[in-house]
């Protein structure tokens, strides 16, 4: 018998349970809703609610078969999972907790996909009845109570597509064919055709794709097994993590014989040959990759390289995964001519205050120094890291970096836990970046800041310092062990703004090999304004009394053998004369210019102690000063409207110039100090151009220039150049050098770049470096070819979207 249904929409299935489906003839449907309708008096007072499963089926012809039970489906097919939940009709309105609270009653706040409201008999309740049955309100019991609505809620859960499609009733499969789609939860799938049991929920797909919401995961397959609720067994497929335009060749993407998509997280693939425009380029046997939202725990990408002095090297990264906000990966690093390097980082996130890093590396090296190193140690390693956290209103930050010896970061800065990857990493997490290789004093430090609005701040630190410096004795570097800093401002008189101000520190100085000292320095000051017949100058005098007290450990010290404590008192006097001018050029509906001009004189007197002291710092040099000090700033500032006719000001540039004059007996052959100048100009949006110098009036001439400039716009073109020039005026050789770095995007998705570190006063490269980059969408090739004084390479890496940490190839390029 065949019953033809052009243009018809049919209900499959009606059943009270979600563990089976049960399809009925039209003859059963009549005795049955009965049944329900019977049930449903005797449940209806109750208030309960349950879940029905059905499927639904629509398409312009459907074909009714017996023997065995089917439906032949043609033209536009749509096969739903619809699930109806019947219930009372639920009361938003709210308590007066809730009106406190500001809550919604409504447990069914999410809008579902399709809803389609009816009246319906309620079944037997189920244990998931949260969405329509259950309020907070607790309800009043009562003979005359009103009788709840009863509705039946319906959502869409799964939708199969396809041209033509071939229904089983009694087994519960489909067989399709043509442009089959089905949605899957997060997934998409697309295929020539295949077969779905609905009630185990697999199914086999010819010529099949999968798209995944998480990072654009695409899974292409000459057959595809859907195996449970979203997993996958692929034959003779690919993957690929970005999306894709119909019949467009992936720009790269891994090519397995087979492969297993867990919802447990992973891709595992058999075979796997990783493509650019589908040629083979690399071989594994197997390979594992993400494929779930989640972070996952795995291997990352590996990095190959070959040396001159390191031979054959590989990294193979392992990730896990310890909580949503923790991880650890670990960094297992094979160098054929030193050893095995065992690196490790761990990571935690609490928000964005509260957050911590640290990264190590050990090595015992098979390599004795030669050449430019000088290491003695073969055990070498670094230990580094930083963490913010905030207790209360207390803000905490750690810094601390080990080393084992001064070649460490010069020998091994390459990967994720190099020097120069860790200190990019910093900046960006932290907003502080690690020190500079050559820094033979490595400072730690854990700082706590107490602030209130008034002004008011309380500080305390400890410091230690990593000393690689080749001391016969020990080390002479000063720690801080530990070190409280309290200061404040306190107005005492508002009509001639005279105020309070203090500056107290305790710090307890201790090295291995020198003198020490605890120290307690106390430097109120009272500033007062000093009214002038000209408004236009702006007068201020301060008076303080400082006191410095000293308990001394001489350490073996011979000059501080009998002296175990001091006391240094000092008067200061500060005094200053200043002008503040603006002048405006222009209409701001035009564009405008504004110059600030600042004039000032100041004097500065310190007593003399006439004391000798041992120096730890600023603040044991403070004594003697009798100077004046003129100098004049120059501001200046662009405003304008913006293209919406907003206003806008901002900085166009300073100019500053000052010089001192010694009063001093001591200093009248020679008592003009050096001409100090700075500037900077902000031609543009993210453009800064800065200069720096300070000149001798006498025989010395320059003692110090310093450039930079530092210039990025939205294509992403940077340029950065900074330069350094330093006089030693005690001996040894002058600092003169200069980094350059410039990054420029060319046509045709190529950006080119070049960088420069080099010393001028001894004519050595210390590192010069060119690179070609090609980033399409999805994928990123990098060409860099870099020379130093001990090696000459080529790196060759590539970058792959959404597949964690690139990895690299580096070939000897000698």
């Amino acid at each position: 018998m065949r019953l033809n249904q052009p243009n018809c929409k049919l209900f499959l299935s009606l059943t009270i349970s979600q563990e089976r489906v049960k399809v009925h003839s039209l003859r059963h449907l009549f005795p049955a809703a009965i049944f329900f309708c019977c049930l449903a008096s005797a449940l209806h007072a109750q208030a309960e609610s349950v879940k029905a499963l059905q499927w639904e089926i629509n398409a312009d012809k459907l074909t009714r078969l017996e023997n065995p039970a089917r439906i032949a489906a043609e033209g536009h097919v749509e096969l739903t999972k619809i699930e109806k939940t019947t219930g009372p009709k639920t009361d938003k309105k709210k308590t007066n907790w809730n009106d406190l609270l500001g809550e919604d009653t409504s447990s069914a706040a999410a809008k579902p996909a399709v809803d389609e409201v009816t009246d319906a008999p309620v079944s037997e309740p189920t244990a998931d009845q949260d969405t329509l049955a259950h309020s907070k309100t607790v309800p009043v019991i009562s003979e005359n109570a009103p009788t709840p609505e009863i509705i039946t809620v319906s959502k869409v859960m799964s939708t199969i597509k396809a041209d033509r499609m071939l229904y089983d009733l009694d087994a519960g499969t489909v067989q399709m064919d043509g442009k089959v789609f089905i949605e899957i939860g997060p997934d998409q799938l697309t295929a020539d055709s295949g077969s779905v049991n609905l009630k185990q929920e697999t199914g086999s797909f010819e010529n099949a794709a999968i798209v995944r919401q998480y990072k654009d995961m695409h899974f292409e397959g000459r057959k595809i097994e859907k195996t449970g609720e979203l997993t996958y067994h692929i034959e003779d497929g690919w993957i690929i993590t970005c999306k894709l335009k119909d019949d467009e060749v992936p720009p790269w993407s891994f090519k397995a014989a087979e492969a297993d998509i867990t919802d447990g997280g992973y891709a595992y693939l058999k075979h796997a040959t990783f493509r650019i425009k589908d040629v083979p380029i690399l071989y594994t046997p197997i390979m594992i990759l993400p494929a779930k939202s989640t972070r996952q725990t795995g291997f990352l990408f590996p990095l190959v390289s070959m040396s001159d002095r390191n031979g054959f090297g590989t990294e193979l990264p392992f990730f896990v995964n310890l909580s949503p906000n923790s991880d650890i990966t670990l960094y297992p690093h094979y160098i054929a001519n030193r050893g095995l390097m065992a690196g490790a980082e761990g990571r935690y996130v609490l928000d964005q205050g509260d957050k911590g890093t640290v990264m190590a590396s050990f090595l015992s090296d098979d390599l004795e120094a030669e050449g430019r190193y000088t290491y003695t140690e073969q055990e070498r390693y670094w230990l580094q890291g930083k963490a913010d956290q905030q207790f209360g209103e207390w803000t905490t930050r750690l810094d601390f970096d080990l080393l084992s010896d001064r070649d460490y970061l010069t020998e091994f800065d390459f990967g994720r836990t190099g020097l120069t990857a860790s200190d990019r990493y910093y900046l960006e997490q932290f907003g502080r970046g690690l020190q500079d290789r050559t820094v033979d004093q490595r400072t730690n430090t854990l700082r706590t800041l107490r602030s209130w609005g008034n002004g008011m701040s309380l500080q305390a630190n400890l410091m230690g310092i990593d000393d690689l410096r080749e001391e016969e004795k020990g080390s002479t570097s000063l720690w801080k062990l530990p070190e409280v800093k309290h200061n404040g401002r306190l107005p005492l008189y508002d009509e001639v703004k005279t105020d309070l101000s203090w500056n107290t520190d305790y710090v307890h100085y201790w090295r291995e090999e020198g003198v020490g000292a605890q120290r307690i320095d106390l430097y109120p000051k009272v500033t007062t304004a000093v009214p002038l017949l000209d408004q236009r100058l702006n007068t201020s005098v301060g008076v303080g009394v400082r006191d410095t007290m000293y308990a001394i450990d001489g350490n073996g010290n011979e000059n501080w053998e009998n002296s175990d404590t001091e006391n240094r008192l000092l008067g200061t006097i500060e005094s200053e004369v200043s002008s503040l001018m603006r002048k405006d050029f222009g209409e701001p509906e035009d564009g405008s210019w504004s110059h600030v001009f600042r004039p000032f004189l100041k004097h500065t007197y310190v007593t003399e102690a006439d004391q000798e002291l041992p120096v730890f710092d600023s603040v044991d040099s403070f004594d003697d000063q009798n100077k004046i000090t003129y100098g004049v700033n120059n501001f200046f500032l662009i405003s304008g409207l913006k293209r919406n006719n907003e206003a806008f000001e901002r900085d166009y540039g300073y100019i500053k110039l000052q010089q001192g004059y010694d009063l001093r007996s001591q200093a009248e052959d020679e008592p003009f100090l050096p001409v100090e100048l700075r500037t900077a100009w902000y031609p543009v949006q993210n453009m800064t151009l800065k200069y720096e110098t300070d000149l001798s009036v006498y025989d010395d001439g320059f003692l110090r220039h310093f450039a930079e400039g530092d210039y990025l716009n939205k294509r992403g073109d940077l340029f950065s150049l900074d330069y350094l020039f330093y006089k030693n005026l005690v001996g040894g050789e002058d600092t003169n050098s200069v980094r350059a770095s410039t990054l420029f995007h060319l046509m045709y998705d190529f950006s080119a770049g070049y960088s420069l570190e080099k010393s001028l006063e001894n004519s050595l490269t210390v590192s010069e470096k060119f690179r070609l980059i090609y980033h399409p969408a999805c994928w990123a090739v990098e060409l860099a070819a870099e020379t130093t004084p001990d090696n000459e390479q080529i790196t060759i890496m590539f970058q792959l979207a959404n597949i964690g940490a690139p990895f690299g190839l580096d070939l000897l390029g000698r």
